[in-house]
């Protein structure tokens, strides 16, 4: 693996990937992790590309001037509806990586016009949950925590915490409103809304890890259900004809 150091500045290579690779684009921006200044080794070059001659829109990966490059292409209607899909999923990895990203190429200023949009969306935030969906997602938010304290599987243990974590992380943001993200993406969301909280979440994690204590992570999910209700079974009901 190339040490990061030895490649190519990151916009330069991205400017020169465009040029060789999509030299029909109106509009490319270079975005992801170096561009935030957190780049490593296995860090690759995310680049959203805007052609409004293409058909639809398609994602490709390669290696140029000495990068792994990731290539998300799309014609000037196609990215509307994975804008739209970001936003309702309360995932927003396309206005996130157009709004943040650094300008490779942008005729007629459509890089300009379209990041105004991504940054709409992401000031604007997600849809809030209603009462309906917070309490279904307490139901499954209960269910994983009930298995997490009653197994004595370690195997199992550890692949239920990971899914426990996951859950109440996306509760924890989602009922504040708030952006919530995938794998590393969900404890920048975390670190960004309550860098306490999301210590006091990673020390739990690491107690279990080491120790085989439960204790602190059970108590940091009844803590931050407490305020809707807390732990939810009894009662639950899903498509159920009443009448």
């Amino acid at each position: 693996m190339k040490d990061i150091r030895n490649r190519m500045n990151a916009i330069e290579a991205a400017r020169k990937i465009v040029e060789q690779h999509f030299p029909s684009c109106t509009g490319a921006v270079l975005a992801g992790s170096v561009v935030r200044g957190e780049a490593t080794n296995t860090s690759d070059l995310d680049i959203v590309i805007f052609d409004k001659k293409l058909p639809a829109s398609y994602r490709t990966s390669f290696n140029a001037f000495g990068w792994p490059v990731e290539a998300f292409v799309h014609n000037s209607e196609s990215y509307k509806f994975f804008f739209e899909s970001d936003r309702k999923r309360a995932r927003p990895s396309l206005p996130n990586m157009v709004a943040n990203g650094v300008i490779i190429k942008n005729e007629d200023a459509i890089i300009d016009k379209i990041k105004i949009e991504a940054n709409q969306i992401l000031t604007n935030g997600p849809d809030k949950w209603t009462k309906e969906e917070i309490d279904v997602k307490r139901y499954f938010l209960t269910d994983v925590l009930e298995d997490f304290i009653g197994s004595e599987n370690r195997p199992e243990e550890l692949f239920t915490l990971n899914k426990l974590v996951d859950l109440v992380s996306e509760f924890l943001l989602r009922t504040d409103n708030q952006w919530v993200g995938d794998s590393k993406g969900m404890y920048r969301a975390l670190q960004k809304y309550d860098a306490t909280l999301t210590e006091e979440l990673i020390e739990s994690m690491d107690t279990f890890y080491q120790n085989s204590e439960k204790k602190s992570m059970i108590d940091f999910v009844d803590r931050i259900l407490e305020p809707y209700g807390g732990r939810y079974f009894t009662g639950f009901s899903v498509g159920k004809d009443d009448k």
